[in-house]
């Protein structure tokens, strides 16, 4: 029998490893969604940061907590922690159960629930089943729920508890060290030459359709002027030059003339 839970209700446990996974439904724009732990001491906080127990960090030391990493189910998607709750140290009297999302807000995230099952069942049916309303909405990061000693017994409670800093400020709360130093990479500087002058490039100039292209300019040789050159009319042939006439050319004798009366 499934127990569905109430936020702040709590419910004793008799398996002695638990299998807590977290499930939501994926979609257009919906984040992807990390299941962690963190295993508390009496002080309420982590006795090292080897009590984070999450995808970069997937064992526990102690063997006795684990993350099983994600799976795409019927209907939805999955990432799970594992706890052999038998086999927990003496000073960790508490585990918390965290859902956090990538630095996106969790009211995009659809059917987000915990399931805590008997790992040592074959049953298919959860032992607890929570399902998880934000407060805000603008949280990144949440409290699902957490595992607690009460006398020599484990307990389960629900809490739905969220943080908007994410999982970098829950983790801090509750004594996780932070490196803030993120080492960057120096592109290497770039080794310029001095680039050559800058030559002009001369753009012909295009005709206007029916009349003759003018010709190129010639380009003077350095510090010389450059020849004039007579120009004609646009569009007109250039005018005909007519020679000097020659001193030494002479009429041949002319015949009588005859004028008309």
């Amino acid at each position: 029998m499934t127990h569905a839970m109430l936020k702040g209700s709590n419910v004793p446990l008799e398996a002695a490893t638990v299998r807590a996974v977290l499930r939501w439904t994926p979609g257009q724009g919906v984040p992807d969604v990390d299941a962690s732990a963190l295993l508390l001491g009496p002080d309420g906080r982590v006795r090292s940061d080897e009590d984070f127990v999450f995808y970069n960090q997937p064992r526990h030391p102690s063997g006795k907590a684990r993350w099983l990493g994600k799976k795409r189910v019927a209907d939805g998607l999955t990432d799970t922690i594992q706890t052999d709750l038998a086999g927990v140290e003496a000073d960790v009297s508490r585990i918390l159960l965290v859902a956090s999302a990538d630095d996106v807000t969790f009211d995009r995230v659809q059917g987000l629930r915990i399931l805590l099952y008997d790992a040592a069942s074959a049953a298919d049916e959860p032992l607890i089943l929570f399902d998880i309303k934000p407060e805000t909405g603008q949280e990144t990061a949440l409290i699902c729920g957490e595992l607690y000693r009460r006398d020599k017994a484990w307990k389960f409670r629900a809490l739905g508890e969220g943080y908007s800093d994410g999982l970098k400020g829950l983790a801090t709360e509750f004594g996780i060290s932070v490196d803030e130093s993120e080492a960057t990479v120096e592109p290497a500087p770039e080794i310029s030459q001095p680039l050559p002058p800058e030559q002009p490039t001369a753009v012909p100039t295009q005709p206007i359709y029916g009349y003759p292209q003018q010709p190129p300019t010639t380009q003077p040789a350095y510090g010389y002027p450059q020849p004039a050159a007579a120009s004609t009319g646009y569009g007109y042939p250039p005018p005909v030059t007519v020679p000097a006439p020659n001193p030494d050319f002479r009429l041949p004798p002319q015949g009588p003339q005859f004028i008309g009366r």
